[in-house]
Parts: C-alpha cells; structure tokens; sequence
C-alpha cells in the first residue's frame, strides 16, 4: 500500500472516530444538509413527476393531428383579448370548405362546447361539459374509446338526432348499478337518448376527463344557436402530412377571410406541443423558485457544517497539537478535517434523499400529484452534499492545518 493511501485511511478512520465519538454533535450538523437535500429531493421528484405526466397526459391532440379555433390558446392582456374578440367565428360552412380543399386533413372534424346541469330521475351533476361533436370527432385528437354503445352516426349528425354519449363520471353518478343505454336524460332542457358510454380516463391536473356529454353538432346548433364559434379539428396520417395540412388550412381560411400578405393570421392552431409549451411556460418560473428556496436550504446546511467545525477544531486544539508533535503534516490534519465535513455533508444528502423520496410518495398517494425519481437527481444531490460540505469544511480544516503545534499543545481544551 502506498504511502499517501495509508495516510488518507488513517485521516478517514480518525475523522469517523470523530464523528463517532459525538453522535449529538454528528445528528445535528447532518440535520441542517438532511433538511436541504429533503427539500431538493422531494420538490424535483414532484416537478419531474408532473412533468413526465403532462408530456404523456396532456395531449390533447395526437401526434397527427391539430386544431384550427378563433382564440389563442396562450391570451397576454386585455388588449390582445380584445383584438381576438373582432376575429370572424369559425362555422360549419368553413369545415365544409376546408374538407373540400384540404388534399392532406385526412379526417376533418368540428367541435363546440357548452356547460350544463345533466339529470337523470332524483340525480343530478352541474356544470357537465356538454360538447357539440361532427361523427368523426371521436378518431381525432384525444382518440374516445368507448366502454360500451355505439358512436355517433352519420345519420345522427345528418338529422340532429337527441342522442349522445356520455363520459364514465356522468355514468356512474346518474346511474349507480344500472346501464345507462337506452335510457333518456336531461341535457338543460331537452332529453337526449344514451346510445354510449364511455372508458373511463381519469383526470389530468386534478380536473376530470370524464365529465362530459357529446351530442351531434347539428343538433347543438340547434338547441343553443348557430352564432358561436368552432373549432375544427383535423387528423393527419403522419408529422409531415400535418405540417402541410396546417399550410394548406391556414391557406383556404386566409382566402375565405380575404387577409392580405401583410395581415397576420385571425386563427390559431393548436397541437399537443402547444398544449406542453403552454405547461412549460406557466410552470418554469414557479419551479426555478422552488429549485432556489430548496438550495437555500442547503447553504444553510453547508453552514450549520462550517459553524460545527469551526467548535470542534477549537476543542480539539490539543489534539492537533499531539498529533503534529508525532509528526503529521499540515496536510494530514487538512485531510482528516475535509474528509470528516465530507462525510458529515455525504451522509446528510444520502438522509435526505431517502426522506426526500418518501415524502414525495407520501404527496403522491395524498393528493394524486404523480412523482418521479431520476437516478441522475440522485447522483447529483449526493455530490451537490458532498460538495457543500468540503466547501464549507476548508476553511476549519485550514485554520486547524495552520495551528501552531507549540501553541496547540498549551492549550487547556
């Protein structure tokens, strides 16, 4: 074994000697890294949690697919607000065009929403989303699996028939132990046919996605006026064929609308990226706070380290002295004292990962906001501790390497 080897295990065995010797002392300086890294750990693994979800749960269209409305989904002021509000509605009769002279919208579909109180006997739910859907709506975007009945029809839509289907919480609350198929219920005013039920989704954010009705568009129209705008929902076969679908769409309706080479566009698209990008710009600002006041925890953990050293390298002055009168180096005093801040701080982190990790599953099966552990957080919070805790343990580690050995053994510590 070499030499400077048996030297660091010598300062490391006296630095856990240390450490050992003064388990009060040793729990409350890992106490302050274990708080900081806790923090780090729990908040990343709810931010990378929800994250992962969002990127998996939150697109509201397919890869393939878009949708052309009168709004931006994004609206920064009044003023823009305003500005939208002036726009031409979308209508039925620009799905029809756009269907005629759109060669890449494989499917091109049309979808207007409403809220309403649904009733069924004794059994009510308020604010239900009730949306106006052409047939095909169903195969675009957020594809809708049925749990059982059939979809709407052609001849559904063709006739506004009072018939619809309904999401799996409409189900359940207005028909507890019955089948919904076949029975009537009330949509506002008027009575709709249950001709499907639909599979069961879940909810996104803590909002619901199955609280919903769908009836035929035409037959919206109808109840609630033709003078509202829609959006039009397009599938696509594949990326590229959306990119030149989005061309061509965005080339008829500017033609209909007769805006000029300078005018920007009075619609807008939206994809599943616009959906992410929307999450990512709300979100970015309040996770980098998160990140900041997690971190502040840690520095204060690396100096709760440094106050600690400072204590011990004070008691232990007759120590040091003994030991360089024997002959250790500055060097060796300077490594013992590094490597007991080292561990101290590596400790802590690996405490605080472990309790971080709980935590966030403890929020996770209390408030359904999803977390995930990333393996390179992990790794990252070990050496952020470890880090800290050398960089705040070289100055007590150089103020006991300086000691003067004379003095140091005078001394009635």
């Amino acid at each position: 074994m070499r030499k400077g080897s048996i030297y660091f295990h010598e300062s490391l065995s006296m630095a856990l000697t240390s450490l050992h010797s003064n388990k009060l002392r040793t729990f409350l300086t890992l106490l302050g890294v274990i708080i900081g890294v806790l923090t780090i750990i729990s908040v990343v693994s709810v931010i990378q949690g929800l994250n992962n979800y969002v990127y998996t749960k939150m697109s509201f269209y397919g890869a393939n697919d878009f949708a052309v409305s009168k709004f931006s989904p994004v609206i920064t002021s009044i003023k823009d607000y305003q500005e939208q509000l002036k726009r031409k509605d979308l209508t039925l009769d620009d799905l029809a065009t756009l269907r005629k002279l759109c060669p890449s919208c494989q499917l091109v579909g049309a979808s207007v929403n409403a809220s309403q109180l649904v009733k069924y006997g004794s059994k009510s739910i308020k604010n239900v989303e009730v949306r106006g859907v052409t047939y095909v709506d169903h195969l675009i975007g957020s594809v809708l699996e049925l749990e059982r009945g059939r979809y709407l029809m052609p001849d559904d839509e063709e006739r506004s028939r009072f018939v619809c289907i309904i999401g799996a919480d409409v189900a359940e609350n207005l028909f507890p132990g019955l089948d919904p198929l076949g029975r009537w219920i009330k949509v506002g005013q008027q009575n709709f046919e249950v001709i499907g039920v639909g599979q069961k989704k879940g909810k996104i954010l803590g909002f619901s996605q199955d609280n919903y009705v769908w009836i035929p568009i035409s037959t919206f129209m109808k109840i609630y006026g033709s003078r509202r705008t829609i959006t039009i929902n397009v599938h696509t076969s594949s990326q590229e064929e959306m990119n030149q679908a989005m061309e061509e769409v965005r080339t008829v309706l500017r033609s209909l609308r007769k805006r000029t080479f300078n005018q920007p566009d009075d619609f807008a698209f939206q994809t599943s990226e616009t959906f992410i990008q929307l999450y990512r710009s709300a979100t970015s600002g309040v996770y980098f706070a998160m990140i900041a006041i997690s971190s502040i925890a840690l520095l204060v953990g690396g100096i709760v380290i440094m106050n600690i050293m400072l204590v011990s390298v004070t008691e232990r002055t007759k120590e040091i002295g003994i030991r360089m009168a024997v002959g250790a180096r500055r060097r060796d005093i300077l490594m013992q004292f590094l490597i007991e801040a080292a561990i101290l701080s590596g400790l802590g982190g690996l405490i605080g990962i472990i309790l971080g990790y709980i935590i966030a599953r403890v929020v996770t099966l209390t408030t359904s906001i999803p977390s995930r552990i990333d393996p390179v957080s992990v790794i990252v919070a070990i050496l952020m501790s470890a880090v800290v805790g050398l960089f705040f343990g070289l100055y007590p580690a150089n103020r006991a390497a300086k000691l003067n050995p004379v003095e140091a053994l005078r001394s009635e510590q």
